[in-house]
């Protein structure tokens, strides 16, 4: 039975289906999982089945389902207090304000809160153009910002397309540093890692230079691009980008609502490169999903800048005290149990079931891996590269693929041609090898087509 003695189990799904309204849905084609519980690394559904949770629901739940120690803090934080104005000070506000600065990249030490990683990015931004007193925004065309009408602006993808002439203007796109689909290697001999990423940061001048340094508030990056493809920046590409804005006096906001807390084996993934951002995004990890909670980290010119001006931006519940008081128990449970090694020592176990799968599948093109962050690239032809499903699209073997994964128990992501792996960071190997010979065996579908 569900915790709701109102509503049965086998009522679940029908009651949801008739009054709700479903997200990136055409809404009579939903067809939902109905989850009752979950736990560690699994969940069930209403007719007792368990899911292995092998993409942390919306790589989120990062620390596993059902800690104790974040629901009891939780609990705790609402007896005592439930909610505050958010221009009241509290506890839990200093609390995480102290935590976070002890985590960051130094001199990332000023934060807001918001409800989740769209408002952060459009904060992030306002808070660019007031800085500078320029308006143009700079973001890559694969970036996945948020749905909202500014951060969907600022979005790369096609989901912006249906909202356009988007609401917030001044939104440049550049190209994102894709090895396997580099728009100027396509043809003739791969490049050397160092000339490919100049190649990405001169394409970058280039648009700067078309675009005019002193429009440009903000170059904006997802560190590690996340849905579209799991795209891992080259070394060099980063230290270049900050070094090009450094140069023409432009701010950097690095994106960490997917990559953020510990998913890539650090606590930031800007880590990796030794890069601090003028202004970085969270959300998702930040509280594992316990609750709803964005936040962006900004360096303290950028905060002492409204010192005698006023910040015109707000939201009701910037700082809500429960989704504090779990963000703070959150980062405990990293802490105590040392998440962040544990995800940096794990991904280098899911990369050699990566490597394993692209040699024993031929729909395999390509593997991207960093920490607890992957994606299978899947291919009908590996020497062309056409991909298994189009550019926006689907097909039935992706379709095929899902649908064999959830029939064997396993939960995952799948995105036009990729397969997303992005487990909680409580992952074991014997759970890392279960969800991979689910997939093992689920690549069969797609193989039948790369043979064809």
């Amino acid at each position: 039975m569900s915790n709701n003695p109102g509503i049965r189990d086998d009522q679940l799904l029908d009651l949801n289906l008739e009054h709700n309204f479903w997200s990136w849905s055409a809404q009579g084609a939903v067809d939902p999982i109905p989850v009752v519980r979950a736990e560690g690394v699994y969940f069930w559904d209403a007719n007792g089945k368990r899911y292995l949770d092998f993409n942390s629901m919306l790589m989120c739940s990062n620390i596993g389902h059902g800690d104790t120690r974040v629901t009891d803090a939780i609990a705790e934080q609402a007896r005592q207090l439930a909610f505050a104005a958010p221009s009241m000070a509290t506890k839990p506000r200093a609390e995480l304000g102290r935590l976070l600065a002890e985590i960051m990249p130094a001199g990332l030490d000023r934060f807001f809160y918001t409800l989740g990683g769209a408002d952060a990015n459009e904060n992030a931004i306002k808070l660019a153009r007031a800085y500078t007193g320029r308006h143009k925004i700079l973001a890559r065309y694969r970036s996945y910002h948020g749905a909202s009408y500014g951060a969907i602006a600022a979005t790369g993808d096609p989901r912006r397309w249906a909202w356009e002439p988007a609401v917030m203007p001044g939104v440049v796109h550049f190209l994102d540093p894709y090895r396997y689909r580099s728009t100027f290697h396509a043809r003739g001999e791969e490049p050397s890692e160092s000339k490919f990423t100049q190649d990405y940061l001169d394409h970058l001048e280039e648009i700067i230079t078309y675009e005019g340094a002193e429009t440009i508030a903000a170059v904006i990056v997802e560190t590690v691009t996340g849905t579209n493809g799991i795209i891992v920046p080259p070394d060099g590409y980063l230290p270049g980008v900050r070094a090009i804005c450094d140069r023409h006096k432009i701010l950097l906001i690095c994106d960490e609502v997917m990559s953020g807390f510990g998913r890539t084996g650090e606590w930031f993934a800007v880590n990796h490169w030794g890069v601090v951002p003028d202004l970085m995004t969270m959300a998702k990890g930040l509280t594992s999903a316990y609750a709803p909670l964005g936040a962006v980290a900004m360096k303290a010119e950028i905060a002492d800048f409204f010192k005698d001006r006023v910040f015109q931006g707000g939201l009701t519940y910037s700082g809500h005290p429960i989704s504090l008081a779990a963000a703070i128990a959150n980062i405990g449970v990293m802490r105590e149990d040392r998440l962040v090694e544990r995800a940096a020592a794990m991904g280098k176990k899911l990369a050699g079931h990566l490597r394993h799968m692209g040699e024993a599948h031929p729909c395999v093109g390509d593997v991207r891996s960093i920490g607890l962050f992957a994606a299978l690239e899947l291919v009908k032809d590996r020497e062309t590269r056409e991909p298994m499903a189009p550019f926006n699209g689907t097909g039935p073997e992706m379709q095929a693929l899902r649908k064999e994964l959830l029939g064997l128990g396993v939960y995952t992501f799948v995105h036009w041609n990729h397969l997303l792996v992005v487990p909680p960071l409580i992952i074991t190997e014997e759970q890392l090898a279960e969800g991979f010979t689910a997939i093992d065996k689920a690549l069969e579908i797609p193989d039948r087509a790369a043979r064809g």
